[in-house]
């Protein structure tokens, strides 16, 4: 017997009230079940610092995906990007009988 361990990336959600993208990418997000930490730039003065300087981002949304030492920053809703890298993600994980 085999066990497996699912390790998903973690997920910043990086937004802003009046945001319609912000607003879409929470939906596609929740609709996807997928866990993520949402934080408010308005708000938040660290969120907009990380975002901006650690992740070179001046927009919202912006999802940053951390899986070990990999990370990938995606800016604006771009749903085609985000089901790549979700499905890659949930496909790394899967094993493979012999």
């Amino acid at each position: 017997m085999s066990e497996r361990e699912i390790t998903m990336p973690r997920i910043l959600l990086f937004t802003q009230p009046g945001c319609l993208s912000c607003e879409l990418m929470r939906i596609y997000l929740e609709a996807r079940e997928v866990a993520f930490e949402e934080r408010d730039i308005s708000t938040d003065a660290e969120a907009r610092r990380a975002m901006m300087e650690d992740h070179d981002s001046e927009e919202t949304p912006t999802v940053v995906f951390v899986s070990g030492e990999y990370t990938e920053v995606v800016t604006g809703f771009d749903p085609t990007r985000l089901d790549q890298l979700l499905d890659s993600a949930s496909s790394s994980d899967s094993v493979t009988e012999a």
